[in-house]
């Protein structure tokens, strides 16, 4: 059963080229939802399969078996595999738990910070404009949501293209997606195979709020042009701003603007294919990684005597 812990770590570096083929054939919204859920489920049971792994590597010294009541140490997998499992997962744990609290803690400060600015500053509507030769513009969550916007900005596209602008960022706060770029910062602290998700999901992230803007302007070559103008202002001095805060000039705008001015995509019979793939992978690593702690909890309770092996 303590191999089986191995599958959980090894199938996330699998999810990338996954995640990118099916942002390419699903429709944005979609693709994004399948990505994001396969991405939790991955890094949830890559983190379990190490927890699981390092149990297992100190039920195995008689001081730690004497403290879990153990009758003798837990003889679950072989020495020469699991002690060195375990040392692993004890530094992998030690830096992902590091590296978690540490980028939590930054983000959280500067999601305070452009929150405390926005407070400052007067709203129409969930229009904040911030006086700056910077030009920037992004959602910002909260209670109420808003679109932060600059005067630079604002002085860089039409009346026609700032509508197209709040129309996107609209669609940002009103699908929540700074949850979804939230969650995909994390994943890709939990296991290095996921950190190249990221930039897929941020990509449908801006893909779909691209796709929801068109359709509330009416207009995919005016939603094409506002965001590239957008994007040549902000290139060469871009804002600070939490990672988790979706903006219309973030991921490949190149792609997103070909995306756009293209006929909206028809879904590809191979998307459901790709799809599907996706969340078997996610479906392999939870049913192996829950039959490994099943396993796990069975040889602690025999070592405890409570059942015969």
């Amino acid at each position: 059963m303590t191999f089986l812990l191995l599958l959980p770590l090894a199938l996330p570096f699998v999810m990338p080229p996954l995640a990118r083929r099916t942002l390419e054939r699903l429709a944005p919204q979609a693709a994004l939802w399948v990505v994001t859920c396969c991405t939790v489920v991955l890094a949830c049971c890559s983190l379990t399969a190490l927890g699981a792994f390092v149990l297992t590597g100190l039920l195995k010294l008689p001081l730690f078996a004497a403290l879990g009541e153990l009758v003798r140490p837990l003889r679950a997998g072989s020495d020469l595999f699991v002690v060195p499992a375990a040392a692993f997962s004890v530094g992998g744990l030690a830096v992902c738990l590091w590296t978690l609290c540490r980028t939590v803690l930054r983000q959280a400060r500067a999601f305070r910070a452009a929150t405390s600015e926005a407070d400052r500053r007067t709203a129409a509507g969930d229009l904040c404009v911030i006086d700056s030769p910077r030009p920037d513009a992004y959602a910002l969550p909260g209670r109420p949501h808003r679109i932060v916007v600059t005067t630079g900005m604002l002085r860089s596209l039409s009346p026609d293209e700032r509508e197209a602008l709040f129309a996107h960022e609209r669609a940002h706060n009103a699908a929540g997606h700074h949850y979804f770029l939230a969650v995909a910062e994390l994943a890709a602290l939990c296991h290095p195979g996921l950190r190249s998700v990221a930039p897929v999901i941020r990509l449908a992230v801006e893909r779909a709020a691209d796709e929801a803007a068109a359709v509330v302007v009416g207009d995919r070559r005016l939603t094409a042009r506002a965001i590239g103008r957008a994007a040549l202002a902000t290139r060469t001095t871009p804002g600070e701003r939490p990672a988790f805060l979706p903006a219309a000039t973030a991921g490949p705008v190149p792609q997103r603007v070909a995306a756009l001015l293209a006929a909206p995509r028809t879904p590809h019979r191979a998307a459901r294919s790709i799809a599907a793939l996706l969340v078997a992978c996610a479906a392999v690593s939870a049913c192996a990684s829950a039959t490994g702690v099943i396993g796990f909890h069975h040889e602690v309770e025999v070592a405890q005597g409570e059942e015969a092996h």
